[in-house]
C-alpha cells in the first residue's frame, strides 16, 4: 500500500538563521513520499539564495508579498499538490521519525482534518512548549489553553499525556492537515495576518463535522518567538485581537455578544493586573485590541462563515479557565478534572 504524499511547507520571511539551523534536520526526515517546500514571504536576507546555493533538493514557492502567516501559507499552499500539508515553522527541530505516527493515526480516521505532535521546548526538552504543549482547548469564554500548558505554566512531560486525543485545535507551529479539508474549510483567514488563525481554521474544522487530534507518538522541539516573542507588545495585540474575532466569526450570533460583553470585563482587569506590574506597554496592546476589533466589527460579522457551532465540539472546557487557574491555583492540565 502507498504512502499518502506529505509536503512539509515552511513559511519562511528573513530567516536564514533558521534554515541554517533547522532545514537539515527536516532533511533528515525518514517518509519516503515526502517534499520538502519553502514558501518565502518577499523576504528581504538572503535566505532564498543560501538554498539556492546550498539546498537545491527544496522547492522554493516566492510569494509576492509579505501576508504574514495566513495568506502567506493560502497563497503558497495553492502551488502544492499533496494529501498532507503539514504546516511548519522555520525554529523547530524534528526527529527522522516525527511524520509516520501522525500520518498513521490520520489514516486510521478519515474524518482527523487536522492534528499535531507533542511540542517540547527546543531549549529543555523535557518541558512542553508554549504554542502548542500536546494539545490545545478552549473554555466556554474563548480563552484557549493547552494539554501540558495553561497560561505561562508550561509543564515538565512525564509521559502524563501520552494518549493520542481529540482536542479543539492544533498549533500552528507544526499543523498536519489533510489538504483537501484545508481548502473545503476555505483555508486560513487572511485578515486575522498571524496569530490564532489556527484556530480560526480548526474551529471551521470543527463545524464542518471534522475531528482535530493530539499523536504524543511523535514530538518535535521549538524554539518559539521566532518572529515574535510571546511577550512582545505586538503579539499581545494580536492575540487578543484575533481571540475576539475568532469568537465573533465562530460562535453563534447571541451567545458571541453575551461571551463578548463578559470578555471585555475580564479583559479589562487582564489589562489594569498587566499595568499593575508595571507592563504599561502590554496593557495598552489589550486596549489598543480592543478598539481595533470594535471598530472593525461590522468586517467581522459580515465575514462569519456558515455553520457556526460550539455546544457539540470536543474539546471545550464548560467552566472557567482563569477562575480555575488565578483563584483556585490550578497550573496543571490534569488538574482540571475533566478528561
Amino acid at each position: 500500500m502507498s504512502q499518502p504524499k506529505v509536503a512539509v511547507v515552511i513559511l519562511n520571511w528573513n530567516g536564514k538563521h533558521w534554515l541554517e539551523r533547522f532545514l537539515p534536520s527536516v532533511l533528515g526526515s525518514s517518509y519516503s513520499n515526502l517534499e520538502i517546500i519553502v514558501g518565502d514571504n518577499a523576504s528581504s536576507d538572503d535566505s532564498m539564495a543560501f538554498l539556492q546555493t546550498y539546498y537545491k533538493q527544496v522547492r522554493i514557492v516566492q510569494n509576492a508579498v509579505n501576508g504574514g502567516y495566513a495568506k502567506g501559507y493560502n497563497d503558497c499552499l495553492k502551488h502544492v499538490q499533496a494529501d498532507y500539508y503539514i504546516l511548519l515553522n522555520s525554529d523547530i527541530e524534528v526527529p527522522s521519525r516525527w511524520i509516520e505516527p501522525v500520518i498513521e493515526l490520520m489514516e486510521s480516521d478519515k474524518n482527523i482534518a487536522a492534528c499535531q505532535p507533542k511540542i517540547l521546548q527546543y531549549a529543555d526538552k523535557t518541558k512542553f512548549e508554549y504554542a502548542g504543549a500536546c494539545g490545545g482547548f478552549m473554555d466556554h469564554l474563548g480563552y484557549m489553553f493547552c494539554r501540558g500548558r495553561i497560561f505561562d505554566e508550561c509543564e515538565t512531560d512525564n509521559g502524563q499525556y501520552d494518549t493520542a486525543i481529540e482536542t479543539f485545535w492544533a498549533t500552528g507551529a507544526c499543523l498536519f492537515v489533510r489538504a483537501e479539508n484545508y481548502w473545503q474549510a476555505g483555508g486560513l483567514y487572511e485578515p486575522l495576518f498571524a496569530h490564532m488563525e489556527e484556530i480560526d481554521l480548526c474551529w471551521r474544522l470543527k463545524n464542518l463535522g471534522h475531528k482535530i487530534y493530539v499523536c504524543p507518538q511523535s514530538s518535535v522541539y521549538h524554539v518559539g518567538g521566532g518572529t515574535l516573542h510571546k511577550t512582545s507588545p505586538r503579539k499581545t495585540f494580536l492575540n487578543f485581537k484575533n481571540n475576539l474575532i475568532i469568537v465573533l466569526r465562530n460562535l453563534p450570533a447571541g451567545l458571541a455578544f453575551r461571551v463578548l460583553f463578559l470578555r471585555l470585563m475580564l479583559d479589562g482587569i487582564a489589562a489594569t493586573r498587566t499595568a499593575t506590574k508595571g507592563e504599561f506597554a502590554a496593557a495598552w496592546a489589550i486596549v489598543r485590541a480592543w478598539v481595533s476589533f470594535v471598530g472593525s466589527m461590522g468586517k467581522w460579522r459580515r465575514e462569519r462563515p456558515q455553520g457556526n457551532s460550539l455546544s457539540t465540539h470536543s474539546g471545550i472546557y464548560r467552566k472557567s479557565i482563569l477562575w480555575q487557574y488565578f483563584y483556585y491555583k490550578k497550573r496543571m492540565f490534569s488538574e482540571l478534572g475533566w478528561l
